[in-house]
């Protein structure tokens, strides 16, 4: 006997669908994000899922986990080898260059969020499609700019419900990298043979990456490696100083992390990540970001100073939810439409349409032709009030408003039941708002 075939089509592996019940969350952080780049004064910029490979080779660097084993990347119909977007600066950076928003005030303060693509390893809060609120400053090199988006980090996460931690490191300037990555050849060459494969291929390509493996063997060694704070030159462990004098003046709590290089080629002098502790003593990173003073520069445009940072939606709402941060109200209808009848239904889908476009949220069963049912739908929902239209109603041109507070039922004109009731609900409105707001006896 052969086996039924299941002809269900599941969800793609490291992939995520957002539920309804989830979306408060989603719209909470969306939401927090936005009015934070308003406030700060940066604008919304979008950019495309799609980009050409090479933007990313280019930007997020060669020999990064990213560019060699995390993208989505393929030939399309036209012969183009394109990439599902894995990050989001490089996009922003292609599309300030290619816009001419060089030629705005500086600087120019941009902000995106939106899903990002990588093949990396699904667990708990990381998924291989993932939301990120990103938030660029081009044109600028004073440290100032550097300490105001950790601010803007900072406090983010803080409105969010959360007590974030700032890690922050200064990875100098291309010399001084230079630098200090001959030194960490050095340091490594006699201990090879304690390191991986593909931990030496590392070392072999960009040493910095070594940094930031999560091999624990590697990890020890990096413990005794050279700090890259000794091969700071004067001028970038200046800016750096300014940039921890800033965040003490701010009264941002910081945390100085030697090891930290971020895992994106782009970076230099200030990089930061912001980490959550768990109740087991475990960390969890939220994102991060820094200073990126050559990208415009190695992307085709003129040579643009630039900072930015990103925060990652799925740890942070994982985060949030652990802590029992509290949502802002739902909203939720105050009106309910009920009706008797084929006629009746057709003029109170009317109705409702009036009543949406004179901004009262109101809800309906118009498929429901009991007045029961009707009438437990609406308790389910809670509302204020129901508006109730039978065929006497429909003879009389009227319709019947029950508080359902109360139980109370009046008669009132149809043409005059979308003001009324807008005249009620701000009058409770008002009730509420008095009684919240008054001193206790």
């Amino acid at each position: 006997m052969t086996e039924k075939k299941d002809k269900t089509i599941h969800l793609v592996r490291g992939m995520k669908d957002i539920l309804p019940a989830d979306q408060p969350w989603w719209d909470f952080v969306r939401s927090r994000g936005r009015d934070l780049a308003k406030s700060y004064g940066y604008d919304r910029i979008d950019t495309p899922m799609l980009e050409q490979t090479n933007l990313f080779i280019r930007s997020v660097g060669k020999g990064t986990d990213i560019v060699e084993k995390e993208m989505f990347s393929f030939i399309d119909q036209g012969n183009e080898n394109v990439t599902l977007r894995p990050e989001a600066t490089a996009g922003i950076v292609r599309a300030y260059i290619e816009h001419g928003l060089v030629n705005q005030p500086k600087p120019v303060k941009l902000f995106w969020l939106g899903p990002l693509f990588r093949h990396d390893r699904p667990q708990a809060g990381r998924y291989r499609q993932f939301w990120q609120l990103d938030y660029e400053a081009l044109g600028d090199d004073h440290p100032a700019v550097d300490a105001e988006l950790i601010m803007i980090a900072y406090g983010l996460l803080k409105e969010l419900g959360l007590s974030p931690t700032v890690q922050i490191n200064s990875i100098g300037d291309e010399d001084d990298r230079e630098r200090y990555k001959k030194a960490l050849v050095e340091y490594f060459r006699p201990r090879r043979n304690q390191l991986s494969e593909e931990v030496k291929k590392r070392l072999q390509k960009n040493p910095l990456r070594v940094l930031d493996s999560k091999e624990e063997a590697v990890r020890i060694l990096v413990q005794d490696a050279p700090q890259i704070v000794d091969y700071l030159s004067e001028t970038a462990n200046k800016h750096f100083v300014k940039v921890l004098e800033h965040l003490d003046e701010l009264e941002i709590p910081y945390v100085l992390n030697p090891r930290l290089v971020r895992g994106l080629d782009y970076y230099n002098r200030t990089v930061f990540e912001l980490w959550s502790q768990d109740d087991e003593g475990g960390q969890l990173a939220f994102g991060g970001g820094g200073r990126y003073d050559s990208l415009v520069e190695q992307l085709g445009g003129q040579p643009t100073p630039a900072a930015g940072f990103a925060i990652g939606f799925e740890r942070l709402i994982m985060k949030m939810r652990e802590a029992n941060v509290p949502l802002p109200p739902a909203h939720t209808p105050n009106i309910f439409v009920a009706q008797l009848g084929e006629a009746s239904r057709k003029k109170c889908l009317k109705l409702f349409e009036e009543l949406r476009r004179a901004g009262v949220y109101a809800a309906h069963a118009l498929s429901k032709d009991g007045i029961k049912q009707q009438m437990e739908a609406a308790n389910r929902l809670k509302v204020k009030y129901t508006l109730i239209f039978g065929q006497k109603e429909m003879l009389d041109n009227t319709i019947l408003l029950r508080d359902m507070d109360n139980g109370i039922q009046e008669t009132i004109p149809f043409e005059k039941v979308v003001p009324e009731v807008k005249k009620r609900l701000e009058r409770s409105a008002l009730k509420e708002n008095h009684s919240s707001t008054s001193p206790e006896v």
